[in-house]
């Protein structure tokens, strides 16, 4: 069992290089794969991030070069160019839910020890980006400023893909095996437990990425020593899962994630998480040792690292809801809900 903490699997410019296997083995790799490492939550430090090569300071100033290349997904972004040979991708819009959502998503994951990508909140200013409508941008000699803007740092390793673009769905961690290798039930279930809590609405697979973490690859990459199942796209959280995955309902809305109840009733011990077209997790029932596993995280969070994790978001400043709420009301939203896991037992 591979177990190391989060912050240390993520590279620098990470190289498109990936592992295509025959279904047999890509099922193979999915019984062996971990989807946790053990972190010191307390001192987790969730307004710097994740530290290593490529990190960015919180709204350090990146200047770039705008690549011209197709990118997939609905929320604005571009490829970028830093010199002399660092690629990166830039999200932006003050309107655009996923420039604020995706860096508080991660560096949660992050903290509690469940693997991402690392996501750093900047200012971006673009030499030769195409004009746009959007009002977070201004022109400054012969560039474009982008005040509101994330950029994203790969988690290290190879995709195992049997196509392109395949990833996982949730109910493959059902085929993950402790007795092989594997995380075992409690720490899956804590995993799904927090797409709940953070109300993860664009679920598909795509969103998941099968990674092999070995050091290097050999000519047959049938079989991985070290599979991680890891979420890659936190952009829609911290709002209300619904079922067109809309921006201003899905991604950080106080209103809706306020109504967002962890469970579906009082009673029984689902995940309230309501389905979506295109999801492939909705309403998971939770086992107690999941519940227990994230419980027991969850719990070990400072309301100063909480402070930290809304500010460093700039979740007050995001546009494009009803009302932006202050980090304070944002941390006892969170607090309530941690509350929901914490006072719940449930069956065996």
């Amino acid at each position: 069992m591979l177990l190391v903490a989060c912050g240390s699997l993520a590279g620098h410019h990470v190289k498109k290089s990936v592992d295509r296997v025959k279904p047999k083995a890509r099922l193979e790799d999915i019984r062996r794969a971990q989807v946790w490492a053990p972190t010191d939550v307390p001192s987790m430090d969730l307004k710097i991030g994740p530290k290593g090569h490529g990190a960015f300071a919180p709204g350090e100033t990146v200047n770039c070069t705008y690549v011209k290349k197709e990118m997939t997904g609905r929320s604005p972004k571009f490829e970028c160019a830093i010199p002399p040979d660092d690629e990166v991708k830039v999200k932006f819009g003050r309107g655009n839910g996923e420039v604020y959502a995706e860096v508080a998503a991660t560096r949660l994951f992050w903290a509690l020890g469940f693997p991402v990508d690392r996501m750093y909140p900047v200012h971006v200013v673009c030499t030769g980006c195409p004009p746009s409508p959007d009002p977070a941008r201004e022109a400054v000699d012969w560039a474009v400023v982008f005040d509101f803007a994330s950029i994203e740092r790969k988690l290290s390793g190879r995709p195992i893909e049997i196509k392109p673009e395949s990833g996982w769905e949730w109910s493959d961690l059902d085929t993950v095996d402790e007795d092989a290798g594997g995380a075992t039930w409690a720490q899956r279930d804590a995993l799904k437990l927090l797409a709940v809590f953070v109300q993860h609405t664009d679920n598909k697979a795509e969103q998941q990425r099968l990674l092999c973490l070995d050091e290097k690859g050999s000519d047959d990459h049938a079989v991985c020593a070290h599979p991680v199942m890891m979420v890659n796209d936190l952009g829609q959280t911290f709002g209300r899962s619904n079922l067109f995955n809309r921006d201003s309902v899905g991604s950080v809305n106080l209103t809706e994630w306020s109504k967002a109840h962890v469970w579906t009733d009082a009673k029984s011990c689902v995940g309230d998480l309501p389905p979506t077209q295109t999801g492939s997790l909705h309403n998971p029932p939770i086992s107690e040792a999941g519940r227990k596993f994230l419980s027991g995280l969850l719990t070990q969070l400072s309301d100063a690292q909480l402070r930290d994790l809304f500010a460093v978001s700039r979740f007050p400043e995001r546009a494009g809801v009803v009302q932006p709420s202050s980090v304070d009301a944002w941390v006892d939203a969170f607090k309530k809900k941690r509350g929901e896991i914490a006072g719940r037992i449930c069956p065996s």
